[in-house]
C-alpha cells in the first residue's frame, strides 16, 4: 500500500522539468515499462486499451472511405529496398538487417520493415493488370523497427505501433484526391475523438517523405510549446511505380504507370495526448478515446447498502465504459488513482449520499463536483462526458491560438523564438537554403506550409527577397 500511495504521488511538475513529468505520466500511470532491449518499450494494459480504442475509432473511419485491411511481412530483400533509391537513403541510418536464418548466413540480408512502401509496390506488381483492377485501396496495422538513436516512450521508440495505408490509382488526380482525404480523416479523428486541434498543411521539399512527390501533414502542438507531426499522407506520384514497373492495360489498351500515395499514424497519438491534455496529477483522457470513461468509488463501503448502490450505479452505467473500484484501498487513494489514469468521470456513493438519494459526480478535466440524484446518474452522465469532450478541445485550441505568433520581418523572427514557446508564422521565399539557415540559427524546423495561407509581408524572413509562401515553424518533438 504505501508503495502505491509513492508511485501515485511522485510526479516531477510540468513547469519544473517536463521532459520529466511526461516520462514519470507514461510510467506512473501504468502505460508502459522499459524492456531489456535497449530503446523499445512493454505497452501495458492501460497503454495498450488506449491504442485499441485508437484502432477502433481510425479503422472506422477508413473503411468508410472504402479502405481494406491486409497484412504483408515484416521482412524486406535488400534487393526489393534498393529499388527506389530516394527512399533508401532517407531511411538507411534507421534499418535494422537479419544477416542469419537460425545458424546458416542468409544469401541476402533482409531488413525489417521501417515502412513497407517496397513491399506493397511488390504485391500491386503482381496484382494490377487493367484498369479494371483500380483503385487498389489497402491498409495494414503493423509495427515497424527503424534504429533510433534517443527514445523516449510513445513519441520515438525502436519498435513502434502503426497503420499504413497504402493505395494504387489510374491517375495522378485520384491520387492526390487520395492523400488529401486521408489527411482530413487523420484531422478529423485527432480533434473529434482526441480533443488536439491541428495545423494542416504540406511539408516543404527538405521536410517530405523519402521518395514522394508531396508530404502532407497535421501538427499539434503540445503543453510546453513544442510541435509534434500527429499524421502524414503522401503522394508518391508514379515514381515508385516505374521504379517497380506496376503497369496496367488502360482502357485506350496503352500501357499506362499507378499514381500511389501512402499515409500513416502511430503510437506517438498516445503521447501527443499526454501532452496536450495531461496535468500534474496525471493523464487527462479524452472520454471518446478512455478505456474507463467512469469509476464508481463507494465510500465506507462496508457500510450497509453502499457497495450495493455503487454496483447498482455500475448497471445503470452500462452504456459507457466503467467499473466499480470495491477494492479496500482508502478513498483518498482512490480518487488520486482515478486522476493519475485519467478517467473522465468519477461517481462518489456514501452512507449519507445514499440517504438522500444522490451521489457526487466529479470531473477529471476540471475537478468540479456535481451532486446528483441517484435516478438521474445515467443521463447526467452521458451529457458531462460530452461537455468534457468539446471543453477539452476547446483549452486545448484556446492554447494553441495563444501560442501562435506572427513574425513580419527578420528582427521579429529573431525574437520570437528567443522567448517564444509556440509556432511562429513567417513568409518564406521557398529555398532551401533559407530553411537551412533558419535551423542553424534559431534551432528550429519547418512544421508546414498550411492550406490556410496568410499574406504576413511581402519578403522573406531571411533573405528579404519576395516571398511565396507563409510557413508554420517552430521546435518540434
Amino acid at each position: 500500500m504505501a508503495d502505491n500511495k509513492k508511485l501515485v504521488a511522485e510526479i516531477t511538475s510540468m513547469d519544473e522539468d517536463f521532459t520529466q513529468w511526461y516520462t514519470d505520466v507514461c510510467i506512473k500511470a501504468d502505460l508502459v515499462s522499459y524492456s531489456n532491449i535497449k530503446g523499445c518499450m512493454v505497452i501495458k494494459p492501460a497503454g495498450y486499451a488506449i491504442w485499441e480504442l485508437i484502432q477502433k475509432h481510425l479503422d472506422a473511419r477508413f473503411k468508410e472511405t472504402g479502405v481494406q485491411n491486409a497484412y504483408l511481412p515484416m521482412f524486406i530483400p535488400e534487393s526489393l529496398l534498393q529499388k527506389e533509391k530516394d527512399h533508401v537513403e532517407g531511411f538507411a541510418p534507421e534499418v535494422a538487417w537479419v544477416t542469419h536464418g537460425g545458424l546458416e548466413p542468409l544469401t541476402e540480408r533482409y531488413c525489417v520493415r521501417p515502412t513497407s512502401e517496397t513491399l506493397f509496390c511488390d504485391y500491386y506488381k503482381g496484382e494490377i493488370h487493367s484498369y479494371k483492377d483500380l483503385p487498389q485501396v489497402l491498409n495494414q496495422w503493423c509495427s515497424v523497427v527503424r534504429w533510433e538513436k534517443e527514445t523516449r516512450p510513445f513519441l520515438r521508440s525502436r519498435e513502434f505501433l502503426w497503420q499504413e495505408g497504402h493505395t494504387a490509382h489510374a491517375t495522378m488526380e485520384e491520387a492526390e484526391e487520395r492523400t488529401q482525404q486521408m489527411l482530413n480523416v487523420y484531422a478529423d479523428f485527432l480533434e473529434n475523438d482526441m480533443a488536439i486541434p491541428v495545423i494542416k498543411g504540406q511539408k516543404t521539399d527538405k521536410e517530405k517523405f523519402a521518395g514522394a512527390e508531396a508530404t502532407y501533414t497535421v501538427e499539434a502542438l503540445m503543453h510546453d510549446g513544442r510541435a509534434l507531426q500527429s499524421a502524414t499522407s503522401h503522394n508518391f506520384g508514379d515514381g515508385f511505380a516505374k521504379a517497380f514497373g506496376i503497369q496496367y492495360a488502360g482502357k485506350d489498351n496503352q500501357l499506362h504507370y499507378v499514381y500511389q500515395t501512402s499515409w500513416g499514424l502511430t503510437t506517438r497519438t498516445i503521447g501527443a495526448m499526454i501532452m496536450v491534455h495531461g496535468d500534474n496529477s496525471g493523464l487527462v483522457v479524452p472520454p471518446k478515446i478512455a478505456p474507463i470513461q467512469v469509476v464508481v468509488i463507494p465510500i465506507q463501503q462496508k457500510k450497509e447498502g453502499v457497495l450495493e448502490a455503487a454496483r447498482d450505479i455500475e448497471k445503470s452505467l452500462s452504456d459507457y465504459r466503467v467499473k466499480t473500484d470495491d477494492t479496500d484501498r482508502t478513498p483518498g487513494f482512490k480518487f488520486a488513482e482515478q486522476e493519475m489514469r485519467g478517467i473522465p468521470v468519477r461517481v462518489e456513493i456514501g452512507p449519507k449520499d445514499l440517504e438522500a438519494g444522490k451521489c457526487v459526480l466529479v470531473r477529471r478535466d476540471t475537478r468540479e463536483k456535481i451532486e446528483c440524484a441517484i435516478s438521474e446518474v445515467s443521463a447526467k452522465v452521458g451529457e458531462l462526458l460530452d461537455t468534457i469532450q468539446k471543453d477539452m478541445y476547446a483549452r486545448a485550441k484556446k492554447h494553441l491560438e495563444e501560442h501562435t505568433f506572427a513574425a513580419h520581418n527578420k528582427e521579429e523572427f529573431a525574437d520570437a523564438f528567443k522567448e517564444t514557446k509556440g509556432f511562429v508564422k513567417a513568409m518564406w521565399c521557398g529555398c532551401q537554403e533559407c530553411e537551412d539557415k533558419i535551423k542553424e540559427d534559431y534551432n528550429v524546423t519547418s512544421r508546414c506550409i498550411p492550406f490556410e495561407q496568410e499574406k504576413l509581408s511581402d519578403t522573406c524572413v531571411v533573405c528579404g527577397k519576395p516571398a511565396t509562401k507563409m510557413v508554420y515553424w517552430g521546435r518540434a518533438y
